[in-house]
């Protein structure tokens, strides 16, 4: 590299003196070249994946502060026998919580300044081998200013050698003397929790179903790197905060649906009022039995009465419909029209006609629908969707978590040999990808992804009432139930006939060929093949569809080539799939498929160190140490250092001249 010829470098010249506003000289170009080199030999960082948390903040805040098990492991490995399980288990629940825990002990602790020396010394011995693997500048950058000076010196300084112990154990003993020993507690825990994860990958569906996507986003949006592959959840949250009125009352529905609307009106200032209005007026003597929300006996929650939260699902339910409608009669080239369902409804005998058979209907009372015009809104319906579209375009929190999703979001990611997406590519029968007709233009495979990304932004960033902007729009809403849609890929989504026809097998939704293909290895090949990645030493992870860990199914699919991490988050999957979702690890050591079970509750979590118990269901270790030289970024660094050489060569040739 240093003996280039001339004429190389001249012709990089104009990068080159870019490059040289940053490295003036050889000094700092070398010492930036000398650093570099060092990095690329460091043990990979530490990626976290997780899938469908569905609102569940509870179970994701102590995953993530768990790390997946990762911090437990490491409290075991430093202090194995030597220290008790209980033990072990209060320094996990301090690392954890520590306010909460501090909290706990000055109440409990007779001589808490000794308990506070013991539980710096055991804080520091575990932030010193969580930062082992990271430079000291980065380490240092991560301080919280105020402590930076003490905490280098208790995690950098050899505090074996002789010389230095007294020294050691001075800084210690001085934390704790003038008081602030609470403070530097927290601050290392909190350094750990930084330390132990490098990257957080969320694989889709951060909204629906708990009560806690608003907390999951505000944890999201100051997290130091992740990134996210937006799921269908996602897309119908997007699409609602962009203006799209048939998600607007999508999302409304489900948070009605599993009694979740403080997610709405406390968390993003959604004004629901108008819509109680209006469903009191309209279904007053209406029960709408068949409209109570999903465990709402059990939700302590909910503020409004049983009754007037059916009425409300209801009258959302019937706009949701309409809308749904519009928008398909809108855009034919969507061929969704088996789902124009209220133009098939006879109305006078309370039935509905479909393939030739006719159905009784579970409620036949629809005072808002005009049978010679049943997609129509009423005049009351379109002033309240018109409320509904205020609020949702104008909250600052749910506009500011949307520009967060879009920022570090993406339909699909590859990242380390991984391909991330969260349900499906679109696939023939036969196993080759679906062109899909997208504006008068087929896509397939990575590229139908790459549009459907292009079409999802629009939605949000176009032009605002433009004929594309519209277009973007409808699209969002296809992305959310569609055939094609990477995000669903199922033949329609049966929301009606689950509500109104007590017939089993008309809501069922069949699943496209990928669901099953993908269990293969020829597929899992061929797709990464397609995405750019050597299918020998590559996996396709994604979630989505929950794994039945109690019917038997596993999350490892063709072979181990695809994970399905989707293990249910999300409390009303619980009785299904038996657990309480997978998270996967990938560090410098390997692959470790983790398996959770419930979370029982963070009080529990701090007063008696319980966790969540999760065991190893997968671990893969490479015969040597990963190191950054052999992930995405070290070759994104190697191209620097690259750069920087021919920069240092451009000084010593006197081709550019140093400052």
């Amino acid at each position: 590299m240093l003996n280039r010829p001339l004429k190389e470098i001249i012709e990089d010249e104009r990068y080159l003196k870019l490059l040289s506003e940053k490295y003036p000289n050889t000094d700092s170009c070398s010492t930036e070249i000398i650093n570099l080199e060092a990095i690329l030999n460091l043990p990979k960082g530490t990626e976290h994946f997780l899938s469908d948390l569905h609102g569940e903040i509870t179970a994701f805040e102590h995953v993530l502060k768990n790390a997946s098990g990762v911090i437990r492991r490491k409290v075991d490995d430093i202090f194995g026998m030597n220290m008790r399980q209980t033990d072990k288990n209060a320094l996990c629940s301090l690392i954890y919580y520590p306010a909460e825990k501090l909290a706990l002990v000055r109440t409990q602790e007779k001589d808490i300044d000794d308990w506070y020396r013991t539980s710096l010394y055991q804080l520091v011995a575990v932030a010193r081998v969580v930062s082992r693997k990271y430079t000291q500048s980065k380490v240092r950058k991560l301080l919280p200013p105020e402590f930076s000076y003490i905490l280098e010196e208790l995690l950098f300084e050899p505090q074996n050698e002789p010389d230095k112990q007294s020294y050691y154990a001075q800084i210690i003993n001085t934390i704790v003397d003038i008081g602030r020993s609470e403070k530097y507690i927290i601050a290392i825990a909190q350094l750990i929790h930084r330390l132990v994860i490098d990257t957080l990958h969320i694989v889709g569906d951060v909204f629906d179903r708990g009560p806690g996507a608003d907390e999951i986003m505000e944890t999201l949006v100051s997290y130091h790197d992740f990134d996210i592959q937006w799921g269908n959840h996602d897309i119908s949250w997007m699409g609602a905060a962009a203006g799209n009125l048939a998600l607007i009352a999508n999302v409304v529905r489900i948070s009605i649906r599993y009694a979740n609307v403080e997610t709405l009106e406390e968390g993003y200032s959604i004004n629901l009022l108008p819509l109680a209005t209006f469903a009191l007026d309209t279904y007053g003597d209406d029960p709408c039995d068949i409209f109570k929300a999903c465990e709402f006996e059990e939700n302590s929650r909910i503020t409004r009465s049983m009754q007037l939260m059916s009425k409300m699902h209801k009258a959302i339910s019937i706009i949701q419909f309409k809308l749904e409608g519009q928008t398909i009669m809108r855009r034919p080239d969507f061929h969704m029209e088996d789902r124009l369902l209220l133009d098939k409804i006879d109305y006078q005998n309370g039935t509905i006609t479909l393939d030739g058979k006719t159905y009784e209907l579970t409620d036949k009372n629809f005072p808002t629908i005009d049978p010679k015009d049943p997609y129509r809104l009423s005049d009351e319906e379109e002033q309240l969707m018109i409320q509904l579209y205020h609020s949702f375009t104008r909250s600052d929190k749910l506009q500011n978590h949307m520009r967060c999703i879009y920022k570090h979001g993406s339909l699909f990611l590859v990242r380390n040999n991984c391909l991330l997406y969260h349900a499906a590519i679109p696939l023939n029968e036969d196993g080759t990808f679906k062109d899909v007709n997208i504006m008068g233009q087929k896509y397939h495979g990575r590229a139908l992804m790459e549009r459907f990304d292009q079409i999802i932004r629009m939605a949000y960033f176009g032009k605002k009432n433009t004929e594309d902007q519209q277009i973007a729009l409808d699209y969002m809403w296809y992305l959310w139930c569609g055939y094609d849609s990477p995000l669903y890929n199922k033949d329609k989504m049966t929301t009606f006939e689950r509500y109104f026809i007590q017939v089993k097998e008309l809501s069922k939704e069949e699943k496209g060929p990928y669901y099953e293909l993908a269990n293969t290895s020829d597929t899992c090949d061929y797709i990464l093949r397609e995405f750019g990645l050597d299918p020998a030493k590559s996996r396709i992870i994604n979630g989505h569809i929950p794994v039945r860990t109690t019917q038997g199914e596993s999350p490892l699919r063709a072979g181990g080539k695809r994970l399905v991490i989707d293990g249910g988050f999300s409390k009303p999957y619980h009785k299904t799939t038996g657990i309480a979702g997978y998270t996967l690890i990938y560090n410098s050591h390997g692959l470790q498929l983790v398996q959770h079970e419930p979370f029982e509750s963070k009080a529990k979590a701090v007063e008696e160190g319980s966790d969540i118990h999760s065991r190893v269901q997968l671990e893969e270790f490479k015969y040597h140490r990963m190191l950054v030289k052999d992930t995405d970024r070290g070759m994104e660094l190697m191209r620097q250092v690259d750069n920087l050489k021919k920069l240092l060569m451009a000084y010593r040739q006197g081709v550019i001249r140093e400052r």
